[in-house]
Parts: C-alpha cells; structure tokens; sequence
C-alpha cells in the first residue's frame, strides 16, 4: 500500500464510530465521481468548478516531456539556478516537492526586502542572476506578492543586458490577468487547470513545474500519486482518505487541534502544506480544524491538550506506533504522491464532515483589501504604546499594554486566551536573516499554556489567514515586524517592498482587531539583538 495510516485508543474509536456513515453515504465513490452536491446546496456552484485536482495524475502526465525538455535547454545554456516566486500552495507544495529530493530551489514567497535581495542577488558559488531562471506562479494572475517580484527581477535582468524574455517562465491560469499580459511580452507560459484551487494544485502545472526544472523527477511523483487513486475511490473501511477525514474531523466532542509532527520521515516540510491545505479548507464559519506544526519535543506533547489531537508524519506507521508513548496518536506513513492524494481527498471529506465549502476562502480578500486601502492612503504609523529596549510595542487594546513591559504585554494576551483558545505568531521579517524566530513558537506554547501556530508573512496570509479570520473566534495574535533600512523599489509601483509588507502586516492587524481578535505588534528595531529580548520576555 502506497499509504499506511495507524490509530490507537481515543480516535480509534472516533474512526470506528464514524467510518460507516461515510461508508454508507457513498463518499469516497461519490467525491471520485466529480459529485459537486456532497458538500450541500450552498456550496455546489463552487465545488462544481473546483474538482479538476481529481484528475491532475492524467491531465498533468502531458506537461512532464515539457518541463523535462525545457530543463535540458535550461541548462544547456549554464542555466542551473531555479527560483520560484508564488505564495501558499503555489510555493509550499514545489518547496516540499523539492526539499524532500533533495534538490535547490530557491523560494521567494515573501516582500520582505532583505528577503527579495537575496533573492535577487543569489549564491556567487551558484552563479547569482547571470545563472538565474525565475519561475512565476499566480493562479489568479494579480497576486501583488508575485507580480511586485516578477517586476523586480525584470528589471535585474535588464540591468545586466539580459532579455526577461528568457529568464522568466509563468505559470497560471488561461485567460488570467498574467496569462494575457505575459503571452503579449513574449514570455513562456504554462496554464494549470483552472478547476483546482491553489491549495490543492500540487499535482498540477503549479507543483510540476517550478520542482521539475530544479530537477525533481516528477514522473516519479506523478506514478506515486497514481498508485494511489485506486485506495482512495473505494467506499470501504481500508480507505487511508475515509480513514484519515475520520481521524481528523469525527469525535463528539472533536478535537479541533491537530497537532503535525515529522518525526523520522523522509519527506521533507509536508507540514506546512497539510497546514495550508488544511487551514484555508476548513476555517470558515465559525468552525474549522486548526493545524498546528510542531516538533518531536513539543510542550503541548507534555501538557496534552484535552482539544489537540496529535498525528505523527514518520516512515513506517505499522512499526512505529509499537512505541508505547504514541497512544492515542494518528500515525501515517507514505511516499509524497501518495500524500499529497490522500490529503486532499481527506480535507475535502473533512468539509462535508464539518458542513462547509472546502473549496472557497471568504476571509483571504479582507486583508488584501486592508493593505490596498492601507498603500494608496500611505498613513503614518500609530505611535507605541511604550517602546523598551528598541521593541515598539503597540495593541488593539490599551489594558494590553498596562505593564510597561513586553513579558506583561505576552502574560496580558495570554490571559485574553478562552480555555479552548490558540496563540497564532505571525513574524513579518527577512526569515533569512533570523531564522531562528521560529523557535518562538515552543516558547509561546509553554508560556500560554495553550497550542501555538506560527506563521511567516505575508506567506501564512494565503494559507491559515482564512482561519484567522473565519474560524473560530478563540485566537490571540502576536506579530512581530521589523524596522530597516533596506529597501527595494518595485519598478512601475508607487511604493516599495518595505513598505508593502509593512501595510499587509497592519492591514492583518486591521482585519483582526475588526473581527474581535487581539492582536499585539511588537517592531524590531535591531532584530538581530532583539529577538533575544522576546525569547526571554515568553519563558
């Protein structure tokens, strides 16, 4: 079997209790048949226009002779550098795609300008621009992040005599904004299916594409997948999808949290995918699973909140749950194909389990909205509520910042928290240069006593910001920005990258605090020695 799924104790019994009424409804056959009414009247419209991921195995295998002859030509011409500018499932499933062979890719998925530099400029061993092909990702054809960084290398490549022409390959959607305008400039173009969403084009132009000109042989995961699709159309009680929808969305009461963790896999960041896949499906009328993406020595792990259900991403399912201490856990195992099917068919199952569209995200465009309105006002930022130790610290709520001090600011949020409540971190920084932010998270989770998301931006924005906001209403926000002096221009736009993810992080907060959410930003000044000072102030 292509994927192996193993449950023990609680949700054993929540899967066992569940899996007959999807049985008995046709489900799996249903949903594999193209059945737009599964997920109710209200959302049939929009499933019937988005079920085309279904078929991504036989509509994709036709792109693999094109993107295998188009990398040989590439690098031919000393071409060897790949970088892909997309956001959410349009850069996360390539990135997975190609960690997990163990194959460069470089990923701009972000307007942080120390971010987009880097970018720019690349690796000097690598060859820098000179060897550089960027690969442009928008399904929709006018995502700002996207376009802001097609513009900018555009003009990189002009300012070293390079035609764009030959070093930008786009890939979209037929009829887009970006299929038309880059067709008419002359540029090399690969239309994905229209009829699946971002979040569930891995299989598509969106994943192959970018993965397979760095060089993923991605025939390879196409036969994967394939192996796959027979396991998942049948209504049986060995369906890994059934099974894992089950797992993951049954229970009374459910467990709401869903605790993702790699431990001992091959695969590379799968994670941040499910996140995305999951987040965006199903936050949305007041309801939803929250993903939350941990390590093998999370706190939560320890503290086991009675709402978190924990599944474990390892090698051999059927071997490692003889380990006692992975009770009561979801343990799956599988080649990457075969993930990335059985994910998908889960989370759709999972929305018609929680009585919403999978398919549509009503809550992105908000902050889109909020940072449009945010860019062409160009307002002043609010003054701190206090400012220590170079952190500017400002909040939706004057008793937030009562304390004076950045731990009373955390404890302050912390306490707003309801008892099935969840911490979201969202950093707005040159991941780059402080990787190490991330570490935050394990920090918060300890300190709030409560499971804790952490999200970089504005890449999360396209991914669990729709649960932000549609989900339910028990989250507390902590962003982290960053003051500094580096900028880029984005030629044709009246402003530049710092000042793009500066709007779409208050834009974020706007939303946020519209929505009853608390949010508090703190800004680095110097983030280099600051972090330190917010990794103490969460202990």
């Amino acid at each position: 079997m292509a994927f192996d799924i193993h449950l023990t104790g609680h949700v054993k019994s929540v899967v066992g209790a569940t899996l007959p009424g999807l049985i008995g409804d046709l489900v799996a056959s249903g949903l594999t048949a193209g059945d737009s009414s599964l997920w109710g009247p209200d959302a049939e419209a929009e499933a019937s226009r988005r079920l085309g991921w279904l078929e991504a195995v036989t509509v994709s295998l036709p792109l693999v002779p094109q993107i295998v002859a188009l990398r040989e030509e590439l690098t031919s011409q000393g071409l060897t550098r790949i970088v892909l500018a997309g956001m959410g499932g349009s850069s996360l499933a390539p990135e997975v795609i190609a960690q997990t062979a163990g194959v460069p890719l470089v990923i701009l998925d972000s307007t942080a300008p120390g971010q987009v530099l880097a970018a720019l400029d690349g690796d000097p061993e690598a060859g820098g621009l000179e060897r550089t092909v960027l690969v442009v990702s928008s399904k929709s054809g006018s995502t700002v992040e996207t376009d802001s960084a097609k513009r900018a290398f555009e003009a990189a490549f002009r300012d070293l005599g390079i035609d764009p022409t030959e070093r930008i390959i786009v890939v979209t959607d037929p009829g887009s904004p970006l299929d038309v305008s880059a067709r008419a400039d002359g540029y090399r173009v690969f239309n994905a299916d229209p009829n699946v969403g971002g979040r569930y084009s891995a299989l598509t132009a969106f994943g192959l594409v970018p993965a397979g000109l760095a060089g993923v042989d991605i025939e390879e995961l196409l036969a994967e997948a394939d192996a796959t699709l027979l396991e998942v159309a049948i209504d049986s009680p060995e369906n890994p999808a059934l099974v894992l929808a089950a797992a993951i969305a049954g229970g009374d009461p459910r467990r709401d949290k869903l605790a993702l963790i790699s431990d001992g896999t091959h695969i590379v960041g799968l994670p941040d995918w499910i996140e995305q896949l999951i987040a965006e499906s199903t936050g949305k009328d007041g309801t939803g699973i929250l993903p939350v993406v941990m390590l093998p020595v999370s706190p939560e792990l320890e503290t086991k909140p009675a709402d978190l259900q924990v599944l474990r991403l390892v090698d051999e399912a059927n071997e490692f749950h003889l380990f006692e201490h992975h009770q009561g856990e979801i343990l799956v195992s599988g080649s990457l194909g075969a993930q990335f099917v059985v994910w998908e068919y889960a989370t759709a199952i999972a929305g018609r389990m929680l009585g919403i569209n999978p398919f549509d995200q009503p809550d992105v465009e908000s902050a889109k909205e909020a940072t449009r309105g945010l860019l062409a006002r160009t307002p002043e930022p609010t003054a701190p509520a206090f400012t220590v130790e170079g952190v500017e610290v400002r909040v939706t709520d004057a008793a937030l910042a009562a304390s004076g001090t950045i731990a009373g600011v955390l404890d302050a949020l912390w306490a707003q928290l309801p008892a099935d409540g969840y911490v979201s971190v969202q950093a707005y920084v040159n991941r780059l240069a402080i990787p190490q932010l991330q570490g935050l998270r394990e920090l918060v989770a300890a300190d709030s006593g409560r499971p804790a998301t952490f999200g970089w931006g504005p890449r999360f924005l396209h991914s669990t910001g729709q649960y932000h906001k549609g989900g339910p209403a028990n989250g507390v926000f902590l962003q982290i920005v960053e003051r500094t002096d580096v900028d880029v221009e984005i030629p044709g736009r009246p402003f530049t990258f710092g000042q793009l993810i500066a709007a779409q992080a208050a834009g974020d907060a706007e939303v946020l605090a519209a929505h009853g959410r608390p949010v508090v930003t703190l800004t680095l000044t110097d983030p280099q020695v600051e972090v330190l000072s917010l990794f103490e102030a969460a202990q």
